[in-house]
Formats: structure tokens, C-alpha cells, sequence
């Protein structure tokens, strides 16, 4: 089988700092990997290498697309990888303020990702938008409230629904439970699992949260100083550690 994204030997620098270096990863169809660690572990930073947020001073991140199979998307265009983030790529983000239009309407900011794709009728747009705010527990009663009304955990599904409208492949998401209380985290989790699933959906998840990881991903890596130094199947690796810094990882979550 192809993977959908296969990333070799990637790095970034900022200056003589260690952003992230020789990380090289498969992903394949419907998995879900979690890259976790500390803060300043370089989880961030990959991930927005992988994203296309950032430009890596070394190394590919071949995506299937397609038309074209295993294309670089560092040395695509801007216009084609652009079009990419629109259809085939989402990105959900940590502060659900960064993904979302916040003087748009809730259906507004669904229909905005239609329209990028170059959806045009306006009564199919508010049917979508309607379907998907059901999906992610929001109401039809409040597609014209803006996000400025919603709670943060409302926001969140939100910006999950204006991701996930135009049925990407890929989603990346930067800690999307970070900042939640822990009954809100609880419900969205269970929604991503469901929509995961559901929708066969590749992720790449960051996170500092353990929990996460062992409840949506098929496969772990473990960061350490911008380096990769732990890797294997979810259960695995949190299960029985390999490296020191796991293992502490590992038995601080326990001791909370």
C-alpha cells in the first residue's frame, strides 16, 4: 500500500537552535499517528513542516495526491499547495480562535470552505453547513450566532466542522483539546474518534496529553530536543517504554 504521506529526513533549524532534524515517518491510509513531548521537543514545529506552515531546511514530505501520485509538497507551488490545505489537507489548531472566521456566522465559516472549492449555490452551502453543525452537536438554531457567542468547547466543534466540509484526507491538529475543561476535553475527543473513523481519516496529532494519544492514535512518536528517540504502535510505547525520557514521561502521568 501507497502511504499518504511519507516524510524523509526532515529538518528545521533556527539558527544554531534545533528546530526538528532526521525525522522520516510513513503514513497510511485511515491511521492516526501522535507525536508527543515536552515543550520545546520540536512536535510543533514538525508539524507545521508537515502542514506546509513552514519551510524544513532539508528534506521531502511527499503527499499521494490525486491526480499525481507522491508529489513534494516543499517544492510545490504556493497555488497548488494552497489548493491542497482547501480539499485534501485540514489543520485544526490549539486556540480554535487561529481556525475561524470570528465575525462570521457558524454557517458563514463552514460555507467559507465550500465556497474555497468553488461551491456556489447558496441554498446547497446552508444545507451542508446545517448538516455539519448537526454532526459536531451544534444546532440549527444558532448557524447565524456568530463564534464570539459559542463556548470554547463550541468553538472547537466549529472548527472542526469548517475542516473537516469539504472531506479532506488529511487533518493535522495542534493539541485540539489544549485549554478545555476536562468534561468539555472528554466530548470532543469521543467526537474525533467517531469522525475519524467514520470518515476514514489519516491525522497527525500533537499533543502533551497522554490520554489523547492512547484514546485516538494507531502509532506514537515520542520527541525529545527536536529529535525522534521513541517510536511504535500506541499501546506499545506507553505500555513499555524503551527510552529513559519515555519512562518518565510516562510514570509523571501516572503519578498526577
Amino acid at each position: 500500500m501507497t502511504p499518504l504521506l511519507q516524510v524523509e529526513n526532515l529538518a528545521k533549524f533556527y539558527g544554531p537552535r534545533i528546530g526538528c532534524t532526521d525525522v522520516s515517518l510513513d503514513l497510511y491510509p485511515g491511521e492516526v499517528m501522535g507525536i508527543v513531548g515536552e515543550s520545546g521537543s520540536g512536535k510543533s514545529t514538525l508539524l507545521n513542516c508537515l502542514a506546509g506552515h513552514l519551510t524544513p531546511d532539508r528534506g521531502a514530505v511527499r503527499f499521494d495526491t490525486r491526480a499525481d501520485g507522491l508529489r513534494d509538497t516543499v517544492t510545490m507551488s504556493e497555488p497548488e499547495r494552497r489548493m491542497l490545505s482547501r480539499t485534501d489537507w485540514a489543520f485544526v489548531h490549539q486556540h480554535a480562535r487561529d481556525g475561524l472566521r470570528m465575525n462570521v456566522s457558524a454557517g458563514g465559516n463552514v460555507g467559507e470552505r465550500l465556497m474555497a472549492v468553488n461551491a456556489r449555490h447558496y441554498g446547497a452551502i446552508r444545507d451542508e453547513a446545517i448538516d455539519w453543525l448537526g454532526r459536531v452537536e451544534i444546532t440549527e438554531d444558532r448557524i447565524d450566532d456568530r463564534p464570539t457567542a459559542f463556548s470554547g468547547g463550541m468553538q472547537q466543534r466549529l472548527q472542526i466542522a469548517r475542516n473537516l466540509v469539504t472531506g479532506p484526507r488529511l487533518v493535522f491538529m495542534d493539541e485540539p483539546t489544549g485549554g478545555l475543561d476536562v468534561s468539555v476535553q472528554a466530548r470532543l475527543l469521543d467526537l474525533l474518534r467517531s469522525l475519524v473513523r467514520e470518515m476514514n481519516l489519516s491525522a497527525i496529532i500533537v499533543t502533551h496529553d497522554l490520554a489523547v494519544v492512547r484514546l485516538l492514535a494507531d502509532r506514537l512518536m515520542v520527541m525529545k530536543d527536536g529529535h525522534v528517540i521513541e517510536t511504535g504502535l500506541t499501546d506499545q510505547v506507553l505500555d513499555d517504554p524503551q527510552h529513559a525520557y519515555t519512562q518518565l514521561l510516562v510514570s509523571s502521568v501516572l503519578q498526577v
